[in-house]
């Protein structure tokens, strides 16, 4: 019974070396820019600019497909802001 409660214990103390190993390795950035782009939208979830709210708008514009003019509550200066933010952060090929 300890010889088993031994291996368990090794193969375990295995796996998790291997998975923080792989956690470190592996690791991908994670996409913000759509988060990022909500902030900034006015937030009314008309739907004016042709996408299902400003999360869908955001999501269109951290893509690449979106354009800021049509979102019909953004002030001038708000739209400058998220198109410089833009320019800054490109869509990712």
């Amino acid at each position: 019974m300890i010889k088993a409660i031994l291996v368990m214990l090794l193969l375990g103390a295995a796996c998790g070396c291997i998975l923080g190993f792989a956690s470190k390795v592996f690791y991908v950035e994670p996409d913000t820019r759509a988060e990022d782009l909500l902030a900034m939208l006015p937030g009314y979830n008309c739907g004016g600019c042709g996408y299902p709210g400003c999360s869908g708008m955001a999501a269109a514009l951290a893509e690449g497909s979106g354009d800021i003019a049509s979102c019909k509550p953004s002030k001038p200066d708000v739209k400058e802001k998220i198109k410089q933010y833009l320019v800054e952060h490109p869509a990712k090929a």
